[in-house]
């Protein structure tokens, strides 16, 4: 709304405002106008003496520094503290991304304060104004390209709620859960992207299938259920030709595949699976366990963590699921809605009511349906996304993907994995 805008531009006008207070403190002790020539040294600091361009960049240079740091120290202790991060995980990379770009931009401005008090005067001044128009054009560049990006990326998941209404928002979700996953495993901050772009994309391969087989409120046949296991693959052909998803290509192919080499398409095992894939099959399955669907009501955070820990190490990697539990436990489950949907708030120990759907919420176990088998392959009470009602029996030669309790046996949010 409008007062959260309100509320951040304010914050960010005080933070540059504090930075720029600092970092001209610092520049002011360091005697930086003294070596401009802007007067005679007041003798109080180290620099202090005549005038001169290369000891003119040492005062300058540290204040682009301190002002970096002052805005770190402010982006980090805010992170800290709304997300609850620890204090390593919510400065890390930030004095890195501010540090090159301000720094660039207070040389150019300090080379053009000493070009106007030059011989050569004002006129000279102005041809630092190239390069810094120049500069200003490329990040624009940047920024529009960005936005493309992110455009496409959203016409594509708008494109996959449009098709199955049964998982709207669970993109995002996934993307959100992802992300917190990456972030307590440590990956830097592009790597952070990038995941949540493989999370928000993962099912963009359903875009291929059938909507009669989303859309279905029967059971799948045998047929069927092989056409929606193709959607990974699918997903995989239709984001090929866009560079700027890099690695999250691996991760759209790869997410149903389960470290005990029974998921698809091609039966990975353990380390084979990319690790981002491995990230995105946990906040998949995460998601579909916690969200209400036509065939189920939302489980309990704690009961879709619990279902996660049970399944880590035959379908999930538990490191992934130990990042997640631990990531989810300090910080609650806060997920991202869309514009129909109401914002819940979801404490760590709380359940997930989802939207009013009558019936009782399903715990472990009590899902209709055969009794889990010996080896956890699919989450409990989540029939494949296309089956409506119950999940087909076991195919002979193929460990099927989706069924929970009211299939056979572990967490997975489709027809085929785990993943909404």
């Amino acid at each position: 709304g409008r007062r959260p805008a309100r509320v951040r531009r304010v914050w960010h006008g005080a933070q540059q405002a504090t930075a720029a207070w600092v970092a001209g403190r610092t520049y002011g002790l360091l005697d930086g106008p003294a070596t401009l020539g802007g007067g005679p040294s007041t003798g109080s600091g180290p620099l202090a003496g005549p005038a001169d361009f290369p000891f003119a960049l040492l005062p300058a240079t540290a204040a682009a520094v301190v002002f970096c740091l002052v805005l770190t120290v402010l982006d980090g202790g805010i992170l800290a503290a709304a997300e609850r991060r620890p204090a390593a995980t919510a400065w890390r990379g930030l004095l890195s991304a501010s540090l090159t770009p301000h720094c660039v931009h207070g040389l150019a401005g300090l080379m053009m304060a000493v070009m106007w008090r030059s011989p050569y005067g004002p006129p000279a001044a102005l041809l630092v104004l190239l390069p810094m128009y120049i500069s200003c054009w490329v990040f624009a560049q940047y920024h529009r390209e960005s936005a493309a990006h992110q455009a496409t990326i959203r016409a594509l998941v708008q494109a996959v709620d449009i098709k199955d209404r049964y998982t709207r928002g669970h993109s995002e979700r996934v993307g959100q859960a992802s992300t917190m996953i990456a972030r307590e495993l440590g990956m830097t901050e592009d790597r952070l992207e990038t995941v949540r772009i493989a999370g928000i994309l993962h099912d963009v391969g359903k875009l291929g299938v059938p909507t009669r087989l989303l859309r279905k409120d029967g059971p799948l046949t045998p047929q069927e259920r092989r056409i929606i296991e193709l959607h990974p693959e699918y997903g995989h052909e239709m984001v090929r030709g866009i560079g700027f998803l890099g690695e999250a290509r691996s991760a759209i192919l790869h997410h149903h595949e389960r470290v005990d080499g029974s998921g698809y398409p091609y039966g990975l095992t353990g380390e084979q699976i990319p690790v981002l894939a491995r990230v995105v099959a946990v906040a998949d399955a995460f998601d579909a366990m916690t969200s209400t669907r036509s065939y189920s009501r939302a489980r309990p955070v704690p009961v879709a963590l619990a279902e996660l820990e049970r399944c880590a190490g035959a379908q999930f990697d538990p490191s992934m699921v130990r990042a997640l539990v631990d990531a989810i436990g300090r910080t609650g489950w806060h997920p991202v809605v869309t514009s129909d949907e109401d914002l819940q708030v979801i404490p760590a120990g709380a359940a997930d009511p989802g939207p009013p759907v009558p019936g009782p919420v399903l715990a472990p176990g009590s899902a209709p349906g055969p009794a889990p088998g010996p080896r956890p392959s699919n989450l409990p009470g989540m029939p494949e996304q296309g089956s409506r009602t119950a999940a087909p029996a076991p195919q002979p030669g193929r460990v099927p993907a989706v069924p929970g309790p009211a299939g056979g046996s572990g967490p997975d949010a489709d027809a085929g994995g785990a993943g909404g």
